[in-house]
C-alpha cells in the first residue's frame, strides 16, 4: 500500500496520514473530512523537503490514483522521464564509440594494406619502364639527374594537401620558413644550404645511379631482391654508429642477407657481367643505408613537412650544382645522348613520375599507417618483378637464383620484427597456455556436471570420495 506524508502549516494540528482505499467505507470508523478540507482549502500549494507539490500529490491520492507514488508529482515524472531517457543515449554513445573505433580500426588497416599495394607496384613499374627505357636510351646518370630534379615538386605538392586538408591555412612563404627549422632555429642560410644538402644530395645520386647500372647487368628480379638488403646494412650502421641496441635476430638477418649476395654472385661462376651487376647493386644498397642513418644522425626525426621541404631542397641542389656531371659525360662522349628531340620523353617522364610516386608514398605513408607495412611493400616489388620477368620478358631463374632471392627476404622479414619481440612472444605463447587450461577446466566442470545430472535422473546418488 502506498502511503504519503504531509505537513500542515496552521498551528499544532497533527499530522494527517491519508491512504488510498480500496473500499469507499470503513467499518466501524468515520471519514474524517474536516482535516481533509482544511487541507484542500488551503490557497498556495506547499512544497514538501523533497519538493513535491502538496495539492497535487493529495488530489491525485483521494481522487483513487492508485498508480500515483508519493514525491513523483507531474514535474518529477518529467525529471523521471529524462533521466530515464538518459540511460539508453549513455548506452547508445558508448555503441556509438565502440563501432567508431572498430570502424577506425578497419579503416587503417584497410588503408595500409591499399599502400602497401601502392609502393609495391610504384616500384615494381619503375624499374620495369627503366628496362624498357634502355632499349632505346641507354643513359644512366641522365636519367638519375632528370628523375631527381622531380624532387622540387615534393614540397609544393606536400603544400597543396595543407591546404586542402588543415583549417588554418598559412601562405606558401610561412610553411616553408616554419619547415626551414630542420636546418636550424635560424632557418636555411647558403651555407647550410650546401653543408646539409651536398652529402645527402651525392648519396642519393649515387644511389639512384648504381641501381640503373646494375638494371643494365642483372634482371629486375636480381636488382630489387638485392636492394632488400639495405636493411641489413642499416642495421649493421645503427649497431655501429648509433649505438643501436644488439639483437641477435637481427645479426643472422644480417647473415642471411650476406649469404644470399653471395650465392647470387655464386649464380654465374663469379665472372662476367653477372658478378658486375651484383657488385654494383650491393652498392646501391648500401649508399641508401648511409643515407638514411646519416639522416637519422643529424636530422633527427622529421615531421612529413620538413621531410618534404627537404627533399625539394635536395632537387634544387641537384638542379644547380649536379648538372655539370651529365654535361661531362655528355661532352666526354661516355653518354651521348644525341639531340634532344630524340630522347624517349614519354619513357623519362613517366620514370620520373612514378619515382616521385614511390618517394611520396613512402613517406606520407609512415604518417598515414604503419611503416612496417612500407617495408613489406617494398619487398613485396621482388616477386612482383619476377612476375612480370617470367610473363613478358620470359626469363628463366635457376635454382641458386631462386634460393638467393627466398634468403635475402627472409632476412628482410626478419629485420622487420620489433625490438621486444621476443617478450612479446612469450607473453603471446603464455595467454595462449592460459586460456587453454581455464577452457580444459570448464570442460572437466561441464562434463562433471553432465555426470551428476544423469546420475540423478538413473535414480543414483553419487557421493564425493574425500
Amino acid at each position: 500500500m502506498i502511503s504519503s506524508e504531509s505537513v500542515l502549516e496552521s498551528g499544532d494540528q497533527p499530522c494527517i496520514r491519508l491512504e488510498p482505499l480500496k473500499n469507499t467505507h470503513l467499518p466501524g470508523k468515520a471519514t474524517p473530512t474536516g482535516g481533509s478540507c482544511a487541507v484542500f482549502m488551503d490557497g498556495s500549494p506547499k512544497v514538501t523537503a523533497n519538493g513535491v507539490h502538496d495539492i497535487e500529490d493529495r488530489i491525485l491520492r483521494i481522487t483513487g490514483y492508485y498508480g500515483y507514488n508519493p514525491g513523483y508529482s507531474s514535474h518529477r515524472r518529467e525529471d523521471g522521464s529524462e533521466s530515464h531517457a538518459e540511460t539508453p543515449g549513455s548506452e547508445t554513445s558508448g555503441e556509438s564509440r565502440s563501432y567508431r573505433t572498430c570502424t577506425n580500426a578497419v579503416l587503417k588497416v584497410l588503408g595500409g594494406l591499399l599502400m602497401v599495394l601502392c609502393v609495391s607496384s610504384s616500384w615494381v613499374g619503375t624499374t620495369q619502364v627503366v628496362k624498357l627505357t634502355f632499349q632505346s636510351f641507354s643513359c644512366p646518370f641522365f636519367i638519375s639527374w632528370f628523375s631527381s630534379n622531380w624532387n622540387i615538386l615534393f614540397f609544393p605538392i606536400y603544400y597543396s594537401g595543407h591546404v586542402v586538408i588543415t583549417r588554418e591555412k598559412q601562405t606558401p612563404i610561412q610553411k616553408f620558413r616554419e619547415c626551414s627549422k630542420l636546418f636550424g632555429e635560424d632557418g636555411m642560410t647558403l651555407k647550410l644550404f650546401v653543408k646539409r644538402t651536398a652529402p645527402f644530395s651525392i648519396l642519393w645520386t649515387l644511389t639512384n645511379y648504381l641501381y640503373l647500372l646494375a638494371l643494365k647487368k642483372l634482371t629486375a628480379t636480381d636488382v630489387s631482391a638485392l636492394y632488400c638488403c639495405h636493411k641489413a646494412f642499416v642495421f649493421l650502421l645503427s649497431w655501429i654508429v648509433l649505438k643501436d641496441r644488439f639483437m641477435g635476430v637481427r645479426i643472422v638477418a644480417a647473415i642471411m642477407a650476406i649469404t644470399g649476395i653471395v650465392m647470387m654472385a655464386y649464380a654465374d661462376g663469379f665472372h662476367g657481367d653477372s658478378f658486375v651487376g651484383v657488385a654494383l647493386a650491393v652498392g646501391s644498397a648500401s649508399t641508401s643505408a648511409l643515407y638514411k642513418v646519416l639522416f637519422k644522425m643529424f636530422l633527427g626525426s622529421a615531421n612529413l613537412g620538413e621531410v618534404a621541404h627537404f627533399l625539394s631542397t635536395m632537387g634544387f641542389f641537384n638542379l644547380i650544382f649536379i648538372s655539370c656531371v651529365p654535361l661531362i659525360l655528355y661532352f666526354t662522349r661516355v653518354e651521348h645522348w644525341g639531340s634532344l628531340s630524340s630522347l624517349p620523353w614519354g619513357y623519362m617522364c613517366g620514370l620520373a613520375g612514378l619515382w616521385l610516386v614511390f618517394n611520396i608514398l613512402v613517406h606520407v605513408g609512415v604518417v598515414l599507417t604503419y611503416p612496417i607495412l612500407i617495408s613489406i611493400g617494398t619487398l613485396l616489388s621482388v616477386p612482383g618483378n619476377a612476375a612480370v620477368d617470367v610473363l613478358k620478358h620470359e626469363v628463366i631463374f635457376s635454382v641458386v637464383r631462386l634460393a638467393a632471392t627466398c634468403i635475402i627476404c627472409l632476412g628482410f622479414l626478419l629485420l622487420l620484427l620489433p625490438e621486444e619481440w621476443d617478450s612479446v612472444t612469450l607473453r603471446f605463447l603464455a595467454n595462449i597456455a592460459d586460456k587453454k587450461s581455464e577452457e580444459h577446466g570448464e570442460e572437466l566442470t561441464e562434463s562433471s556436471v553432465n555426470t551428476r545430472s544423469r546420475s540423478r535422473a538413473n535414480g543414483a546418488v553419487s557421493i564425493p570420495l574425500a
